[in-house]
């Protein structure tokens, strides 16, 4: 299903743009610094070209730069990799998205007023499915994202039954299709889904895919390796809530603790490569492209909207993009674009706090700057 890009058009997308165009976006991110994220690194692409930039520090320690081409762990973004995949198996007849996920999963989603008879592949994907999100179970919590439990505990190997189970412990919050409501639970579930649908493991079908059709040669799935691969900087986190100046590294980590919602690690360049094809058409047949872009009303934002493994936003400007953020311990990025994607944007924090300066640094690469 995917295609690569030609050579002409790349060429075109790596036209180096003049800084002064970005101005305001450079001020954006030297502000993101001054607000106390260690490091960012960013990649502006537009009919002019290509402007890339970064900030700040990839390593507290030694003090050394942040790089533009670092690569880091993408979080969430990996969802818009895995709802791809799922789509181009709709399109050939392997899957449904209004099949069940018990057709997939047999017997997996049950107990506690969970059923997977009654969810569907489309409700993971746009987080309609009323699964209780297990990062937000305390126990869960305590143990792989906080504290002293999280140091001690990183280097665990997690499978995906075991955190589905952790859901599985809650009552749902609501019925299946009655809102939107992200859970990191729909995210798993669909991984999953995938393997048994395509037969194969699912970083081999986004590699074969998506991965290597595009090019994207600093994109990979980590398995259960806990270093990132070179180049890149480190990951800081606040883990201590009794101790909000103690940040501690937290680059290394096992995997398998986010695998299918928030394991694949890349850069800001193959982001932008990879939702230009993704926008662009280059992944998905125009039936499936519009069904990734049919969203539901997020309405803990107004204003946004998720679609199938991308989201909607009107700016306070009038712009109206297309975006996904990750995040994961010791990181924050975000991808953002126009809907044609021929004017993009993608940054990564090098640290999971600062997420107040995020909407500021799109804005002034989206809307209009007074001077």
């Amino acid at each position: 299903m995917a295609t690569a890009f030609t050579g002409p058009a790349r060429a075109a997308w790596e036209k180096p743009r003049p800084v002064a165009a970005h101005q305001a976006t450079q001020r954006a991110v030297e502000a993101a610094v001054a607000a106390g994220v260690p490091g960012v690194a960013a990649e502006a692409r537009d009919a002019a070209g290509v402007w890339k930039t970064a900030a700040g520090v990839a390593d507290r320690t030694t003090g050394a730069p942040r790089a533009k081409n670092d690569r880091f762990r993408i979080g969430g973004m990996t969802n818009t990799f895995v709802a791809t995949v799922l789509l181009q198996m709709e399109a050939e007849g392997r899957l449904s998205l209004d099949d069940s996920v018990d057709r997939y999963l047999p017997g997996l989603v049950t107990g506690n007023g969970n059923d997977g008879r009654a969810i569907t592949v489309r409700q993971l994907l746009n987080h309609t499915s009323g699964l209780f999100d297990y990062f937000a179970d305390p126990q869960y919590a305590a143990t792989y994202l906080t504290g002293q439990e999280y140091l001690d505990h990183r280097f665990d190997t997690v499978t995906a039954e075991q955190r589905v189970k952790v859901a599985l412990a809650h009552e749902p919050p609501f019925r299946p299709g009655a809102r939107h409501w992200y859970s990191n639970t729909n995210d798993v579930l669909a991984a999953m889904v995938l393997e048994k649908a395509a037969g194969k493991p699912y970083a081999y079908e986004v590699r074969k895919r998506v991965i290597e059709p595009l090019e994207l040669k600093s994109t990979s799935n980590p398995g259960t390796a806990v270093g990132l691969p070179q180049p890149s900087g480190r990951g800081y986190s606040r883990l201590f809530a009794a101790q909000p100046d103690r940040i501690d590294d937290v680059t290394e980590a096992n995997p398998s603790q986010s695998w299918g919602n928030a394991d694949l690690i890349s850069s800001t360049a193959d982001l932008n490569r990879f939702y230009e094809a993704l926008m662009g058409g280059r992944l998905l047949p125009p039936k499936q492209l519009a069904e990734m872009k049919t969203t539901v009303d997020n309405p803990d934002w107004p204003g946004s909207s998720y679609g199938l493994g991308i989201e909607r936003l009107t700016l306070g400007c009038g712009t109206v993009l297309w975006y996904h953020d990750g995040g994961a311990l010791g990181w924050i990025s975000l991808a953002a674009f126009t809907e044609d994607a021929r004017h993009q944007l993608t940054f990564s924090y090098n640290a999971n706090w600062g997420a107040e300066t995020i909407l500021p640094l799109v804005n002034a690469e989206f809307c209009p700057q007074t001077p």
